[in-house]
Protein backbone atom coordinates (compact mmCIF):
# COMPACT_ATOMS: atom_id res chain seq x y z
CA UNK A 1 0.00 0.00 0.00
CA UNK A 2 1.35 3.53 -0.98
CA UNK A 3 1.15 6.28 1.58
CA UNK A 4 -0.42 9.66 1.24
CA UNK A 5 -0.71 12.69 2.98
CA UNK A 6 -3.73 15.12 3.48
CA UNK A 7 -2.55 18.70 4.02
CA UNK A 8 -5.45 20.98 4.93
CA UNK A 9 -6.12 24.51 3.62
CA UNK A 10 -8.83 26.54 5.25
CA UNK A 11 -7.13 30.15 5.99
CA UNK A 12 -4.21 28.31 7.01
CA UNK A 13 -2.13 25.12 5.95
CA UNK A 14 -2.26 22.02 8.11
CA UNK A 15 0.53 18.84 7.17
CA UNK A 16 -0.32 15.77 7.59
CA UNK A 17 3.31 14.43 9.39
CA UNK A 18 2.14 11.01 9.14
CA UNK A 19 0.11 10.68 6.34
CA UNK A 20 -1.97 7.01 6.05
CA UNK A 21 -1.86 4.33 3.75
CA UNK A 22 -4.30 3.75 1.01
CA UNK A 23 -4.65 0.53 -0.99
CA UNK A 24 -5.30 2.65 -4.63
CA UNK A 25 -5.57 6.20 -5.83
CA UNK A 26 -9.27 6.32 -5.66
CA UNK A 27 -9.13 5.48 -1.80
CA UNK A 28 -7.17 8.43 -1.14
CA UNK A 29 -10.16 10.37 -3.21
CA UNK A 30 -12.16 8.76 -0.76
CA UNK A 31 -10.54 9.87 2.45
CA UNK A 32 -9.86 13.22 1.24
CA UNK A 33 -13.94 13.44 0.60
CA UNK A 34 -14.98 11.99 3.97
CA UNK A 35 -12.19 14.67 6.09
CA UNK A 36 -14.22 17.37 4.54
CA UNK A 37 -17.67 17.43 6.12
CA UNK A 38 -15.53 16.14 9.38
CA UNK A 39 -14.14 19.54 8.84
CA UNK A 40 -16.34 22.04 8.05
CA UNK A 41 -18.49 20.59 10.67
CA UNK A 42 -15.99 21.25 13.63
CA UNK A 43 -14.75 24.34 11.83
CA UNK A 44 -18.05 26.36 10.49
CA UNK A 45 -19.87 27.51 13.21
CA UNK A 46 -16.54 29.68 14.77
CA UNK A 47 -15.80 30.70 11.35
CA UNK A 48 -18.34 33.06 9.84
CA UNK A 49 -20.25 32.85 7.12
CA UNK A 50 -18.20 32.56 4.16
CA UNK A 51 -15.52 29.28 4.37
CA UNK A 52 -13.59 27.39 1.73
CA UNK A 53 -12.13 24.22 2.66
CA UNK A 54 -9.17 21.70 0.85
CA UNK A 55 -7.50 18.79 1.17
CA UNK A 56 -4.56 18.87 -0.85
CA UNK A 57 -3.44 14.83 -1.16
CA UNK A 58 -0.05 14.15 -2.21
CA UNK A 59 2.00 10.84 -2.87
CA UNK A 60 5.43 9.40 -0.65
CA UNK A 61 7.03 11.81 -2.55
CA UNK A 62 4.80 14.75 -2.00
CA UNK A 63 3.20 15.05 -5.57
CA UNK A 64 -0.07 16.13 -5.61
CA UNK A 65 -2.48 14.08 -6.97
CA UNK A 66 -5.68 14.98 -5.92
CA UNK A 67 -7.26 18.16 -4.22
CA UNK A 68 -10.98 18.04 -2.96
CA UNK A 69 -13.10 21.49 -1.70
CA UNK A 70 -16.03 22.20 -0.01
CA UNK A 71 -16.93 25.76 0.08
CA UNK A 72 -19.88 26.55 2.97
CA UNK A 73 -21.63 30.17 2.35
CA UNK A 74 -24.65 31.40 4.92
CA UNK A 75 -26.84 34.41 3.59
CA UNK A 76 -29.16 35.85 6.42
CA UNK A 77 -32.63 36.19 4.55
CA UNK A 78 -33.87 38.44 6.81
CA UNK A 79 -33.07 42.15 8.50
Amino acid sequence: MARYFFDIHDGTIQFDEDGTECATLEAARAQAMRLLPDLAREEAPREGDRQNYTVLVTDEDHRPVYSATLSLVGLWLIR
